[in-house]
């Protein structure tokens, strides 16, 4: 049940917001969106930064979207996880995967059903999730696995990203539509 009442599917104003975030969206509006619509440019801010950080960066999706997974998980964000889910199947990962994550209890994790690279995303979307700080050996890890600096600091900022979208949707309740 969502702590404040979703703003309606049928919204028109301001026209010009609630018509960029449906050109995002594919031409609806998601509960999520109407949400963030009680605050004008709380939802412009986060049109734009979700947008970018969705569709602009050079880190490969299928690390991003398994970092998303993972936050959504260690969070309990299901409204997460089932919007992203299918962008990580999408962008090359598997069911067997999205099965181990959802079973994930730090630090048992079924390392068999991920890669070298995968399993570094993992970790360090645990620890960036659950304590904030990152160790050497984790950090040393996701820099051997990664192309370059700008994929490094473009996963921690998926990370962080996502850890905020989760916080914002458990505590409003918003629901799976």
């Amino acid at each position: 049940m969502p702590v404040v009442p979703y703003k309606p599917e049928d919204l028109q104003e301001p026209r010009e917001l609630v018509d960029a975030i449906r050109a995002r969206r594919g031409g609806t509006l998601l509960n999520l969106d109407r949400m963030l619509l009680h605050s004008p440019p709380f939802a412009t801010g986060w049109n734009c930064f979700l947008g970018a950080v969705r569709n602009d960066l050079e880190v490969p999706a299928k690390l991003r979207e398994l970092a998303i997974c993972t936050v959504a998980i260690l969070n309990g964000a299901e409204y997460e996880f089932i919007q992203h889910a299918p962008e990580f199947l999408k962008a090359g990962g598997q069911e067997r995967q999205l099965t181990a994550l959802q079973q994930i209890e730090p630090p048992n994790i079924d390392s068999s059903v991920f890669d070298v690279a995968e399993l570094a995303v993992i970790q360090l979307s645990i620890e960036m999730t659950q304590s904030v700080k990152v160790s050497s050996s984790t950090m040393n890890s996701v820099k051997d696995v990664l192309q370059n600096d700008r994929h490094l600091v473009e996963i921690i900022g998926v990370i962080a990203t996502y850890n905020m979208v989760s916080h914002y949707l458990v505590a409003l309740g918003i629901e799976i539509e």
